[in-house]
């Protein structure tokens, strides 16, 4: 059977030429690149989270809040859910790993003699225990998660919904260019101080 070959590329032609039926990507003015940088450098903050912390509230606020249609248990369940989340950012900081013997990783909380391992199974000589010590960069860190943890807060629809229902004009100005604050001044922070640190939720050390 014969194939008419000019015929096929004339039909194909158009489909791969003609590219004006196609829509011009949208152009981004100013803010709209802020806006989407914003959101960008706030998952990347996210990141220097507890991920277990991050991951309960973003899959809870939207229950809790009732998709942002709170009623007054549904207020308090979300209050409670913020600040336990907080907390737990808070806390996280001062817990850190590592690996003994065998290669299983232990946790445990810092304290001003070392770390306290949380299942007792195994401790650390002295020698080691003493890079372990709590020290002052751990509250730093700890107060820093906070504002990130907050940052994230304030970025979710949902819960500035239920706590803000009716925000005047000044109220949204407030709760946008809080959040943009909090990101630039933790990010500024978590570089000129980083952490040491390879906690619950935190990316594990190889030491």
């Amino acid at each position: 059977m014969d194939i008419n070959v000019e015929n096929i590329n004339t039909e194909q032609a158009p489909l791969l030429t003609n590219n004006t039926l196609l829509p011009e990507p949208a152009q981004k003015n100013l803010i709209e690149k802020a806006i989407s940088q914003t959101f960008e450098s706030t998952a990347h903050l996210a990141n220097l989270l507890p991920t277990g912390t991050v991951l309960a509230f973003q899959l809870l606020a939207p229950i809790f809040t009732n998709q942002g249609r709170c009623d007054p248990v549904s207020w308090d369940l979300t209050a409670g859910l913020v600040g336990l989340c907080g907390l737990s950012c808070f806390l996280l900081n001062f817990t850190d790993s590592f690996n003994d013997r065998e290669g299983n990783v232990c946790y445990g909380f810092a304290t001003i003699h070392g770390l306290w391992i949380i299942d007792g199974s195994r401790s650390l000589p002295a020698e080691l225990a003493v890079d372990y010590r709590l020290r002052f960069m751990d509250f730093v860190h700890g107060f820093m998660s906070i504002m990130v943890f907050a940052t994230v807060a304030l970025f979710n629809e949902d819960v500035v919904k239920c706590f803000y229902p009716s925000p005047s004009d000044e109220a949204k100005g407030l709760l946008t260019t809080l959040p943009l604050g909090f990101g630039v001044l933790c990010s500024m922070l978590f570089v000129v101080f980083p952490t040491k640190r390879h906690g619950i939720g935190f990316p594990i050390g190889t030491n």
